[in-house]
């Protein structure tokens, strides 16, 4: 019994400090494994979080695109008063003002000067590199997905194990109910042989008697608590409403339809499926397309170049020598090829090192997660075919408790009966009734882990 109090108190993944609330007129709803995974997923703060990373990582994606048409475009004015300009020389044109030395600001004709300058960079060819950096960018965000996947397994077995906590809490309640309605009639019963003086009762009977009952209201308070303390949880990991409650859609706990398969089955769909590893995968494949986007940079790129520039000022005339440029007003345009070439080629090579033992890091890691996803696997493993044979033993052991039970209950209705006995076979058949639905939970618990270990989704487990 302690056992099953412990593991109703160490259900949960979300560490709740609920808030006092006012008691209102509250609507009882009931919700499915699935549904109630679904909100979980929705209002989970660690999804959510990873989530973003995945939009990141898109982000990134796009910014690499980008350096693939006008990495750079820029466009600047400047605008600005300025007083227009006048010449002494009697018959000197205003397109000829560059030839007076003495030439003046006028400064009662102002007017706006306007300048806009146009600089445009289209690279045409870099060995790759642009290229290979948005491969190395795409495959960065499929390992973000695979990372946010293995957060959302992990969360969705957490759903998991919390839906099934609260049937195992409402079913040990029952038991609970039920044998203490038992107890009661088996206290009446004794008290009341006692009164008539009954040579069979002893005094010691009625204090071992008490002793249990006194014992068994412990565990009762102990599992309205822990059945409290699920709800909670419910609460917070659904977001309810004030005016709504929610409770699960069965009524009773019973094992899930699901056969085991062998280990080979499992750690060759792990192999796989699992995200973590995919996710690895996706990193080397990164790493491959960076390297080469960095070795790149060892040869020249190049670039298309566009250049243009304009000012407009009506009181600055224009001058009609093309060797002089009126700054504040002219037109201009230039396009032509380009090269680019870093020269600190000793910095590129340490990139290029860099990046290979960032490679071969990582291949590391791939070995570590697979190493990883073994054990996890064998551990998991182990445990459900573990559970699964706990189950079983626990049935036939409770089919031997009820009728020792019913023996016990014949003889003493009999008169040759011995009271000790009769609660001895009551409280064995008590504990493993309590045990056979915590064992239920178990191995419902361990089959959602061994599918989450493989890659499996946890959702396709149905209840019988």
């Amino acid at each position: 019994m302690k056992k099953i109090i412990i593991t109703l108190l160490t259900i949960g993944f979300i560490s709740l400090n609920a808030p006092n609330r006012v008691l209102i007129a509250q609507d009882t709803l009931r919700i499915n494994l699935t549904d109630f995974i679904q909100k979980g997923l929705e209002r989970s703060g660690q999804v959510a979080y990873e989530g973003k990373a995945v939009e990141l990582a898109e982000n990134r994606v796009g910014q690499a695109r980008s350096q693939q048409i006008l990495p750079r475009f820029e466009l600047s004015s400047q605008h600005g008063l300025v007083p227009g300009v006048k010449s002494n020389v009697p018959g000197l044109s205003s397109g000829q003002f560059y030839l007076d030395p003495n030439l003046e600001n006028d400064w009662e004709n102002w007017a706006i000067f306007t300048r806009a300058e146009l600089n445009a960079v289209q690279p045409l060819f870099s060995w790759g590199a642009i290229s290979n950096a948005v491969k190395a960018a795409q495959a960065g965000a499929r390992a973000a997905e695979y990372q946010f996947s293995a957060v959302k397994a992990e969360a969705e077995l957490q759903l998991f194990e919390l839906y099934y906590s609260y049937l195992l809490a409402i079913e040990i309640s029952r038991i609970l109910e039920e044998a203490n309605r038992e107890i009661e009639t088996v206290e009446r019963r004794l008290y009341q042989m006692r009164d008539d003086g009954d040579p069979d009762i002893k005094e010691s009977d009625i204090f071992k008697f008490d002793l249990f009952k006194t014992e068994f209201q412990v565990q009762i308070v102990d599992v309205r608590e822990s059945l409290d303390y699920v709800k909670r949880i419910w609460d917070y990991a659904l977001q309810a409403e004030p005016d709504v409650v929610y409770i699960p859609e069965e009524n009773f706990l019973d094992p899930l339809n699901y056969e085991l398969n062998s280990f080979d089955y499992y750690q060759n769909q792990a192999m796989v499926m699992r995200p973590e590893l995919k996710g690895v995968e996706s990193g080397m494949e990164a790493l491959s397309s960076s390297k080469e986007s960095v070795r790149a940079r060892l040869f020249p790129m190049v670039f298309l170049g566009i250049t243009g520039s304009f000012a407009n000022t009506p009181n600055r005339p224009r001058q009609t020598n093309p060797f002089i440029i009126n700054s504040t007003n002219y037109a201009s345009g230039a396009i032509g090829l380009g090269i680019r070439q870093n020269l600190n080629f000793s910095s590129t090579r340490k990139s290029i090192e860099r990046a290979d033992i960032e490679y071969r890091r990582i291949n590391d890691l791939h070995k570590a997660v697979t190493d990883g996803i073994i054990i996890e696997l064998n551990d998991r493993y182990r445990e459900a075919v573990i559970a699964e044979s706990r189950l079983n033993q626990t049935r036939e052991a409770l089919v031997i408790a009820r009728n020792w039970e019913r023996n016990e209950q014949l003889n003493y209705d009999l008169g040759f009966g011995d009271v000790e006995d009769l609660l001895d076979a009551v409280q064995k058949e008590l504990e493993l009734r309590l045990e056979l639905k915590q064992n239920v939970f178990e191995l419902n618990r361990k089959s959602a882990a061994l599918l989450k270990a493989g890659g499996l989704p946890i959702q396709s487990l149905t209840s019988n």
